[in-house]
């Protein structure tokens, strides 16, 4: 009672939000009784591995899945050792409150964040959810204003997700180790990402080259040269692209048209160039282009990806730092609709920026895509506030402002009037042959004066752009200026983009724009997919992977199950269907994943699972092995392999590659010559990491001959003797640094050339040859200061010398504020302090607790070591089992069955308390603050 009573005295609000940027920016725009503070996301979360799970639970069969799957699948949550402090951090200040306001994102996983917190922090003040799509004082205000319990369908439908993604990883992932290669991972949208991504590389396999001709002249009128292209000769549309089929490859059945060869449009160029050329007809047809909607989620990672050139998990990053300083609105959401303030805010900017003329008369109103699974869950993103900060006025830079600026551009366009075209298509006769040539101009720009939307082929961006062709007429003479024969050759499918794949997994109802960045990045991080400039492709283990997912277990990468799944992920969200039934027929139904797992693990041979063959390539077998991809052949009845390079992609492998890779092997590489200082022979090889070159053969005397990576911008067919020679010299010496009379040596890294000195790297700047490098130019180099994450940081300001330590207090910016610094020991500025106005007397004031503990355990370090283990273990057998050996807070439960969690706190016990009292204070406290074990167990 006495702590509900200094409570109601306090007037203290406790606010809780993710992120601790959030947290500084929210702080802002509240008074001194708010006390916002960050969780730093999720607080506890299912065990990451065995050490997680608490020993009571060790021995139970679902213990590594960390869901209890006989049980209602109850998740086994814990609280990780690096939120410890944090917990701790959030009870100390929720002890000084009389209210706590739940600030987490108004999404599933926001919702859920919230809700894990009220389960640990166990709040004894009334407790409210406050929400918001735009970090701005209006919109916090009216948050607080406007608060409402926690919503539990939501709750439900994340834990639900996340225990689904637990069971198909935990149960599937395991086989994946026995019958392919340990540590490789299956997901429930990640593993169906994957297959998109090999069936595109499959496609492109299967896919073969057609040859096709044409003509093409370079005519003039009125001193405008144009261009035209053959589209006809006697009366028969001549083959373009178009009329091939685009998986195969070939020229699409019963398709009239005439196929061209060299020599045939070399006829049709002969006739057509002793001919008139005539204009035989003129269609001219006005366009209007509307603008597209305002960003959703997955729209910003396509546009950043083919404008930016960002990865989904960069542009979300991005945005993430762009919402939590109150630029943008909340940056994952299904909806493209504006809020009446935004469309104000827009038309007023619009009205200012470009005039009258640009605005539409009514405002454009956006319903959501209707992609399976959309949801109405935000507003579009777009610039925070009521009046939308202009780009050059934001402060920003970099990345951040590319990204704002993007934002910014498309939600204007999106309130602007429609473009107005003209198109122009013009056909030219000259003999037999009829030549077409097309133009567009632009009458009015309307909403290209802000935005043009980007696009994924190169070939259709040329297409938009303004094309002026002279003023013509029907029975128009031009003049011929040039005419050549042209050669195509029909592509293969284009392989996924990150953009492209967001497009289509947003189409099929796969993941939620949410997912659509960690999921990219997970494949990625995990070796299934790799980038090739902006393209994504398979790596064999993706192969092989998705090959026996495919055969033994279909609908788990199947795009109408994982589809459906979201969708059931959605109805749970809405109260409409049962979780715990939905959850026991996907796992324990008749064709559910334990009972398939179990049906199948005998039948599948590991040998086979690591293996795959390939269109084409019917005389070679590719495998997945313990040091990565090979492939194999038979040669004179005998079974021989030869390593991938990593940088070799599935559909670039062809016969010749395959067979240059096994004559390596079995014969060894032609050498390049030999080295003149010791007459060994010199080779360039192909292995798993790429190229590079060797100096003599391994032997049993010497089996790791030394070797060098040849340079990202140096092929294999173009290393000589002389090249070799200087890469196997590096690291080379450059002299002696003229202050220290250490070593200086310019190398050849994983990440590029570079200069040392005693430990200090620089990167040698692109376009400078590092062999013709001398030392005074490595002096220079080393003399700039660092960039990039090895930098040194330059303090604000300097207070002088911390009087216990004697070290220099300094004040450095960080990436959540300034903080003061004292060797290893860090603080925080006080709230809202200015730097300038900073003393030392105030740093000491500040650093005192940490630098005190840091001496008191110093002092006690070794005394501690023997007492310290035997008066834990006593005040552990005092108390009973009641805490798990993890070293987590663990919870064994689902929301809202039972009562708050019941906290037992196992405290550290000091040198001078006896195991008894000890054991008293422990039962006394049990609401106090979070120590070093946590047990949190559910009530009934």
């Amino acid at each position: 009672m006495a702590q509900s009573k200094s409570h109601s005295q306090s007037g203290i609000k406790l606010v809780v939000v993710e992120s601790p940027t959030k947290a500084k920016t929210i702080r802002k725009f509240l008074g001194k009784e708010y006390i916002v503070e960050s969780c730093m996301g999720h607080i506890r979360d299912l065990p990451q591995s065995s050490k997680d799970i608490p020993e009571k639970f060790k021995k139970e069969k679902w213990a590594q899945l960390g869901v209890n799957v006989d049980k209602n699948f109850e998740p086994l949550y814990c609280v990780p050792k690096d939120k410890l402090k944090v917990v701790k951090n959030l009870r100390e200040k929720l002890s000084e409150a009389d209210e706590l306001f739940l600030a987490t994102d108004e999404d599933r996983e926001g919702e859920s964040i919230s809700w894990h917190l009220v389960e640990v922090l166990n709040p004894k003040v009334p407790m409210k959810r406050m929400v918001f799509h735009e970090i701005t004082k209006e919109a916090i205000h009216k948050s607080l204003k406007e608060t409402r319990d926690i919503d539990y369908n939501l709750v439900k439908a994340q834990e639900a997700r996340r225990v689904l993604d637990r069971l198909v990883g935990y149960t599937i992932s395991p086989l994946l180790w026995k019958k392919v290669a340990y540590g490789l991972s299956a997901g429930r949208v990640q593993s169906v990402a994957v297959r998109l991504i090999v069936e595109k590389e499959l496609e492109r396999i299967r896919f073969k080259k057609s040859e096709y001709w044409g003509v093409k002249a370079d005519l003039e009128k009125s001193s405008t040269t144009f261009e035209a292209k053959l589209t006809d000769y006697k009366n028969q549309k001549v083959a373009i692209g178009k009329d091939f089929n685009g998986l195969t490859g070939q020229l699409i059945e019963n398709k009239n048209v005439m196929l061209l060869d060299k020599e045939k449009a070399q006829d049709v160029l002969s006739q057509a160039k002793s001919s008139p050329w005539t204009v035989s007809d003129i269609d001219e047809k006005p366009v209007f282009r509307k603008p597209s909607a305002p960003f959703i989620t997955s729209t910003l990672q396509q546009e950043a990806n083919r404008k930016l050139g960002l990865s989904s998990r960069e542009t979300m990053q991005v945005a993430q730092k762009l919402y939590e300083q109150g630029f943008i609105t909340y940056m994952r959401t299904d909806s493209p609709f504006l809020s009446q303030e935004a469309i104000l805010a827009a038309r007023d900017c619009i009205q200012k920026k470009y005039g009258g003329e640009y605005l539409p008369s009514a405002p454009r109103v956006y319903d959501a895509k209707k992609a399976k699974g959309a949801q109405e869950a935000h507003e579009a993103i777009r610039p925070a506030g009521s009046q939308f900060v202009d780009p050059d006025n934001t402060g920003l830079s970099g990345t951040q402002l590319k990204v704002y600026e993007l934002i910014w551009m498309r939600t204007m366009a999106s309130q602007m009037v429609d473009s107005k075209q003209k198109q122009v298509a013009v056909k030219i006769k000259a003999g037999d042959a009829i030549f077409s040539a097309s133009g567009m101009t632009i009458e009015f720009p309307g909403f290209l004066r802000a935005y043009v939307e980007g696009s994924d082929d190169p070939e259709a961006d040329l297409l938009e752009r303004e094309v002026r062709l002279p003023v013509l007429k029907k029975e128009d003479l031009v003049q011929l200026k040039k005419v050549d024969v042209t050669q195509h050759e029909t592509k293969p499918p284009a392989r996924y983009t990150e953009a492209s794949l967001v497009q289509t997994m947003e189409k099929e109802g796969i993941g939620r724009p949410s997912t659509y960045a960690s999921v990219i990045g997970t494949i990625i991080d995990r070796g299934y997919v790799k980038k090739q400039a902006n393209a994504l492709y398979p790596t064999f283990t993706a192969m092989v992977v998705s090959k026996l997912l495919k055969n033994y277990f279909p609908q788990y990468v199947d795009l109408g199950f994982t589809s459906g799944m979201e969708a059931s992920l959605d109805n749970i969200a809405e109260g409409e269907l049962d979780w715990e039934k939905y959850l026991k027929e996907i796992y324990f139904g008749s064709k559910g994943l334990k009972t398939q797992v179990e049906e199948k693990e005998e039948k599948i041979d590991a040998a086979e699972a690591r293996t795959i063959k390939l269109e084409g390539m019917e005389n070679y077998t590719f495998h997945v092995g313990r040091y990565g991809a090979y492939l194999s052949t038979k040669r004179d009845g005998a079974e021989v392999s030869a390593s991938l390079p990593e940088s070799e992609t599935p559909a670039d492998i062809t016969p010749e590659v395959a067979e240059k890779l096994i004559d390596q092997k079995l014969n060894g590489a032609d050498s390049l010559g030999k080295d003149p200082k010791t007459g060994l022979p010199i080779y360039v090889l192909n292995g798993r990491f790429g190229p590079y070159v060797q100096l003599g053969d391994v032997t049993e005397e010497n089996d790791k001959p030394k070797r060098a990576s040849l340079p990202p911008t140096v092929l294999p067919e173009n290393v000589t003797l002389e090249i070799a020679l200087k890469l196997l010299s590096l690291p080379i010496s450059l002299g002696e640094h003229p202050e220290t009379k250490k070593e200086i040596k310019a190398g050849l890294g994983r990440f590029g050339p570079y200069v040392v000195h005693d430990g200090d790297f620089r990167s040698i700047p692109k376009g400078v040859d590092m062999f013709s490098l001398d030392l005074k130019q490595a002096l220079e180099l080393l003399s700039a200061p660092k960039k990039g994450r090895g930098a040194s940081k330059t303090p604000l300001k300097s207070l002088g010398l911390h009087p216990v330590t004697q070290e220099e207090v300094q004040i450095f910016n960080g990436p959540y504020g300034p903080y003061f610094k004292v060797g290893k020991v860090n603080a925080s500025l006080p709230e809202k302090a200015e730097v300038e106005k900073m003393t030392l007397e105030i740093a000491v004031e500040v650093l005192k607790d940490k630098i005190s503990t840091k001496a008191s355990k110093s002092k006690t370090k070794s005394s501690s070591v023997s007492t310290n283990a035997s008066t834990t273990k006593m005040a552990s057998a005092a108390k009973g089992k009641s805490t798990g050996a993890s070293g987590k807070q663990t919870t064994k439960g689902k929301p809202f069955e039972g009562t708050q969690p019941e906290i037992i706190k196992a405290s550290k016990v000091g040198l001078k308390t006896s195991p008894v009292v000890a054991s008293k204070a422990v039962e006394a406290k049990k609401e106090s603050s979070v120590s070093s074990k946590v047990v949190v167990r559910r009530k009934g």
